[in-house]
């Protein structure tokens, strides 16, 4: 991989991993227009990924701190009730990484038209927001676990994890502005977990980072970081103003082409 590739899939990991259109589903098509060997970047992937969780850090650093400040008190808070509730959230997905995990990497093997087809099922899950009014609950700890397996779903590449999260939470009628912010910060310990685990394999086995230089993965990590804080800025913006709709039609149509490349 050299570095515009890199740069390039940085833009698009940063972009694609707040906006509801599916970062690994876009990862995967542009690997396959990029003819980039799908298994020999894991040093890449882990650059990535870390940029976007920083990026997640720094956009909602006032709620982490906040949350961080009441979790000190030791005290069944708002604080530490939020936290269970992230907690509870990250169980179905961390049963299903570790029960499927080798079924799982199975699907990031360039498959275009099941890429294609995923995003045709986040591009419905986003329209059915569209018909959702008065969404004005907070996130219960019930809530929760099924916005947690909306989240276990998204492992798929095609199923945007911020599209399914966040419309689960709206059918769920849960608040915008509480959905948004829940589903941004709910991923930030798989991602880092996820993250751990791949630097774990990458240090027992160094061959298998693709050989990219430095230089690259520097580039990666900026584009990932700096596209990543604007999506994560402007999502917000966007689920208040119920404009999901929109992300409906780009997905019903780059999973439409991707479907019709794939059969020609």
């Amino acid at each position: 991989m050299n570095a515009i590739e890199a740069l390039l899939l940085g833009i698009v990991q940063g972009l694609t991993e707040f906006l509801p259109v599916s970062s690994s589903g876009h990862i995967e098509l542009g690997k396959a227009i990029l003819n980039i060997n799908t298994t020999d970047n894991l040093l890449f992937s882990i650059v990535v990924h870390g940029a976007t969780a920083l990026s997640t850090i720094i956009v909602f650093r006032k709620e982490l701190m906040e949350i961080f400040k009441g979790l000190l008190e030791f005290k069944n808070n708002d604080s530490f009730r939020y936290t269970m509730k992230i907690v509870i959230s990250m169980i179905p997905v961390g049963i299903i990484g570790v029960l499927f995990e080798e079924k799982i990497e199975s699907f990031f093997t360039g498959n275009v038209l099941f890429v294609g087809s995923m995003l045709i099922v986040t591009g419905a899950l986003l329209t059915f927001t569209y018909f959702v009014k008065n969404t004005t609950k907070d996130v219960s700890f019930g809530r929760s676990i099924i916005i947690g397996i909306a989240q276990a779903i998204a492992i798929l590449p095609g199923i945007s994890r911020s599209g399914s999260t966040i419309s689960t939470a709206l059918i769920l009628g849960v608040d915008k502005e509480k959905a948004t912010k829940f589903s941004f910060i709910m991923v930030l310990l798989p991602i880092l977990g996820a993250t751990l685990l791949k630097l774990k394999d990458y240090f027992e086995t160094p061959s298998i980072s693709g050989g990219i230089s430095m230089f690259a993965l520097i580039i990666g990590f900026t584009a990932a970081f700096l596209s990543g804080l604007f999506a994560c800025t402007w999502m917000i913006k966007i689920v208040k103003k119920g404009k999901l709709i929109y992300f409906a039609y780009y997905c019903f149509f780059i999973g439409s082409i991707a479907i019709i490349i794939s059969l020609i």
